[in-house]
């Protein structure tokens, strides 16, 4: 009676999957099996399933086997090679061993009977197993490292592209001559990318309103299917759309392969983390009756308001009735602990939008009286040459050493000749004593080095907020109202209301660029048309006359402006650093 034969086949890489190497294994089995006159009667398969990463217990195959095993169904467990079977040193050669004690013979194409008839047969199994997992140790950290050089060159090394991106062939070859894929910027897609950007960072929009508005405009992703929020998400936060490579903690810039700026992303990244914090990760922090949604905190208790919302019936001068409602900045913590906040239960959210937004428009016209470029030359800092000089100081001392060191190993060699008057101990403490000045520069430029690339960033950044100004500033007055919440929402950090509006308005510019641009010849228009230096404008307080609105700059305790409004005591400041 012929041996009856269980067989396996694995292949464990992406790579053997596509070329799919079980026929070969499948072959050499079944002409094995055909010499020893045995009967091949079922066939098990692992495709893409590693022998050294995933656990015998999680291997569906293999669990399978172990079950015909222990029910007496086949004589012989046959495999190409016993890696096959696994490569994990602490689990693997137990496995064999299970197999062999229910009485199955493992037999291998190319290494014969695995047998455990002796102490040797043990350590021989063992040895075979600790070298197969050692070896799958090592391949793993080539394949790592190969990848990672190859992201580091600017090279795709396969995975999921990311929408926005494309697989093409540009005459890239692998070690085995074959061609491979990199990446390009899908136009049509990229669009796509673009916009969502420009709803989530300029429009106010969250995910949620965006996936709304691509099915409503028929926009969609790939396979002509929408895309979900989750996905929506993913998009905002990968940082891959600014033309970076990533693999692991490897990341190498690509400009051909940007889609959306820096600064947009950053931008962008700010939201979803405010955004967060208020409502949830896919919070749209949007209102259609508020500006100042999620902005406005009490000053007394310092809560965040909420919008409510009440009705009445206003009679008009015909006689007939009109519904209407009212809408407020509440403070429920007011309203839920009587006499623990001492502040209103509310406010009303158009006088309170109003007053805001006057100043903002009042600042934002005096943006515009400035010129950009010389707002922008003179926002740079005066130290950028200083520690330009520094680091060429710093180079220069370093190159000195260099040359010192260099003469005296010269005279080391002249001394070791027999040719120099000068003790071979002494050159040696004069070297010792160039290694440490060499040190001491070296880490001299480095610092200079640090500091440039500091002040570097903090101009660029410096240079960013001022086109964010002026770009604010131009398009607010005919923007839409989303479009003026969401400049609201970046330009201002919070505004907090005390009882009578005694309002206190925190922006969102750094403080020191806000004092650079402040030393810009800023003046506001009066009535007639005459600009009147800020410096000079009257102090009104609350309850004055004309009922002015008062705003200070706490930095410099003077008055920054004055417009006749509904009576209220505004303080306005920057963000604290």
């Amino acid at each position: 009676m012929k041996k009856r034969v269980y067989t396996l086949y694995r292949v464990s890489t992406i790579g053997q999957v596509e070329k799919d190497d079980i026929p070969m294994q499948k072959e050499a089995c079944h002409e094995f099996a055909e010499r020893q006159g045995w009967e091949i009667v079922k066939e098990f398969s692992e495709k893409g399933v590693s022998g050294f990463k995933k656990s015998a217990k999680d291997r569906d195959q293999l669990q399978l086997l172990q079950q015909a095993a222990a029910a007496g169904e086949f004589d012989v467990l046959l495999v190409f090679m016993f890696d096959r079977l696994g490569r994990r040193d602490d689990e693997t050669p137990f496995i064999v061993e299970w197999f062999t004690k229910q009485g199955i013979e493992v037999w291998s194409v190319n290494e014969g009977q695995q047998r455990f008839d002796t102490h040797v047969d043990k350590l021989m199994n063992y040895i075979r197993y600790w070298q197969a997992s050692g070896e799958s140790i090592k391949t793993s950290i080539r394949t790592r490292t190969r990848i990672e050089q190859l992201t580091e060159e600017g090279h795709y090394t396969g995975g999921t592209v990311a929408f926005g991106y494309k697989r093409v062939q540009k005459g890239r070859l692998n070690k085995k001559n074959q061609a491979v894929c990199d990446l390009e910027i899908d136009e049509e897609e990229a669009a796509i990318v673009r916009l969502i950007f420009q709803k989530y960072v300029y429009e106010g929009y969250g995910v949620k309103r965006i996936c709304n508005y691509l099915v409503e405009n028929h926009i969609m992703g790939r396979n002509g299917k929408n895309i979900p929020t989750t996905t929506l998400v993913r998009m905002v936060r990968n940082k891959c759309y600014t033309g970076y490579l990533i693999n692991g903690n490897v990341e190498k810039e690509c400009p051909e392969l940007r889609i959306i700026e820096q600064e947009v992303f950053d931008r962008a990244q700010e939201l979803r983390d405010t955004r967060r914090r208020e409502k949830g990760e896919d919070s749209d922090s949007y209102s259609p009756h508020a500006l100042l949604c999620g902005k406005v905190f009490c000053a007394h208790c310092g809560n965040r308001l909420n919008i409510t919302s009440s009705g009445r019936t206003r009679l008009r001068a015909d006689g007939s009735t009109v519904k209407e409602k009212r809408f407020r900045y509440s403070c429920h913590y007011n309203v839920r602990h009587p006499g623990q906040c001492d502040g209103q239960s509310g406010y009303g959210v158009t006088k309170l939008d109003a007053i805001v937004e006057s100043i903002v428009c009042t600042k934002f016209s005096e943006i515009l009286e400035c010129s950009k470029s010389k707002l922008l030359q003179d926002m740079l800092r005066k130290d950028m040459e200083v520690a330009q000089k520094e680091v060429s100081r710093a180079k220069s001392e370093l190159d000195l050493k260099d040359d010192e060191r260099n003469a005296l190993k010269d005279e080391m060699i002249r001394v070791i000749r027999g040719k120099s008057s000068i003790d071979r101990d002494m050159i040696q403490q004069l070297l010792d004593e160039n290694q440490a000045a060499i040190q001491a520069a070296q880490d001299a430029l480095t610092a200079a080095q640090n500091k440039l690339e500091e002040i570097e960033q903090e101009n660029k950044k410096a240079e960013n907020d001022c086109s964010n100004l002026f770009t604010w500033a131009s398009t607010y007055q005919n923007a839409s109202f989303q479009q003026r919440q969401t400049i609201l929402n970046q330009f201002i950090k919070e505004v907090r209301v005390g009882r009578d509006y005694d309002i206190e308005i925190i922006l969102n510019v750094p403080l020191e660029e806000f004092e650079e641009f402040k030393s810009h010849s800023l003046s506001v228009r009066t009535p007639s048309g005459r600009k009147t230096d800020l410096k000079q404008a009257p102090v009104r307080g609350l309850g004055t006359p004309n009922g002015g609105i008062v705003v200070f700059d706490k930095t410099s305790g003077e008055a920054m402006n004055i417009m006749p409004k509904s009576s209220a005591h505004v303080t306005l400041r920057c963000q604290d650093e």
